[in-house]
């Protein structure tokens, strides 16, 4: 019943969410906009009821309220009641497409826990070596974006630095949205520099995450593995386990040979 209770609260969020996502468009709203308004404080209301009931049932309260679950809950209860007073904040409940992460655990499809696991650890292991990246990123941004304001000038569209150095970013990211394009001999050469350069900067996280995550991986080979356990979502098991040591789960319980 727990579990059919967690799938229907699932199925709301996704209704939820897609009926936000309709009243932005006006010819459908303008048609339904009393029967989605209908829909979202009944199912307002039914997350108002399951999140105080959950601080109710709980044994430690505190701990679920500050949790990341528990913040997401009430996150994803409040925007209604705060479009009382504020127009338009009842678009924010698209955050509760955040809770559709508990898929992982009512559906017992824990074992891309592990891998999520290794993915977190990769993530915060680089963060300095991203943290000096990106700094050094904003300092390229800054040179060059100076640069092409001396260059090119307002008449070209760099109004000032600010914007100068807003083109760069959007030139090294390769997004390029052409609102501005340098003129000069010199500053389409400059941008022919930025272009190739952001190539280049486009790599590189992804190469420091990348290596981290296969370092990990690679260590923790000889140990554990990252299978993690359908039943209770614990991780680290021995390479050769075939059953959960929490639990006594079997791990493998689509292949025979593991049987």
């Amino acid at each position: 019943m727990g579990k059919l209770f967690d799938i229907v609260l699932l199925i709301l969020i996704l209704v939820s969410v897609l009926i936000v996502m309709l009243e932005s468009v006006t010819a459908i709203n303008s048609k339904y906009h009393q029967y989605f308004l209908v829909i979202e404080w009944v199912i307002t209301i039914l997350f108002t009821i399951e999140y105080i009931t959950r601080i109710i049932v709980v044994q430690k309260p505190a701990k679920y309220i500050f949790s990341f679950y528990g913040i997401i809950d009430f996150l994803s209860t409040i925007p209604l009641y705060i479009s009382l007073i504020f127009f338009g904040t009842n678009y924010l409940i698209t955050i509760r497409a955040l809770r559709l992460l508990r898929i992982f655990r009512i559906l017992k499809i824990g074992r891309f826990i592990g891998e999520g696991n290794q993915l977190r650890k990769a993530l915060m292991e680089s963060r300095v070596k991203i943290f000096i990246f990106i700094f050094a990123v904003i300092i390229i941004a800054v040179i060059f974006g100076t640069l092409m304001y001396l260059v090119e000038g307002e008449e070209s569209g760099f109004e000032n630095i600010p914007v100068s150095i807003y083109w760069t970013i959007v030139t090294l990211t390769t997004v390029g949205f052409g609102d501005i394009a340098p003129i000069t001999a010199v500053g389409q050469f400059l941008a022919t520099l930025i272009m190739i350069l952001g190539y280049g900067i486009i790599a590189v996280p992804t190469g420091i995450v990348g290596a981290r995550y296969f370092k990990n991986s690679k260590e923790d080979f000889v140990h554990v593995n990252s299978q993690s356990c359908q039943n209770c979502g614990v991780s680290k098991h021995r390479d050769d386990a075939k059953y959960c040591y929490n639990c006594g789960e079997n791990l493998y319980p689509n292949n025979s040979s593991n049987q």
